[in-house]
């Protein structure tokens, strides 16, 4: 199972980017997926999630109304939209493959992970 992230970079606050998490090697429809972020000196914490087929989304309260996890399991891909970016998104965004249908926030429901890309946002 290989779970590559693409999109991260340098932006200014209010810029906007797109996540990308490309997924081989798993049956990706059947798997609920989630977008995870570590910052400096912090533990790594949930940002979204999304169900098997895209019906069922959630967020942390952070990004809420500022982002947008979606997937295309045509293209076995899954994305992160975030908008309106703040310093304090500045972190390593990390996809993750859940064996729940509608995975949920703990990080030990997820088995499968990707390596992460870096996302900063200057003041």
């Amino acid at each position: 199972v290989q779970l590559v992230e693409s999109g991260g970079g340098l932006v200014q606050a209010g810029d906007s980017l797109r996540l990308s998490c490309a997924a081989s090697g798993l049956t990706f429809n059947t798997y609920g997926m989630g977008w995870f972020r570590q910052a400096p000196g912090k533990e790594r914490e949930f940002v979204a999630a999304i169900s098997w087929g895209g019906s069922t989304t959630s967020y942390t309260d952070s990004v809420k109304g500022r982002s947008t996890i979606s997937r295309d399991n045509t293209k076995n891909t899954l994305y992160l939209q975030m908008n309106s970016l703040k310093p304090e998104d500045t972190a390593v965004y990390y996809c993750a493959a859940s064996g729940n249908l509608r995975p949920g926030v703990g990080q030990s429901e997820y088995l499968y992970w990707g390596q992460g890309t870096q996302v900063t946002v200057s003041s």
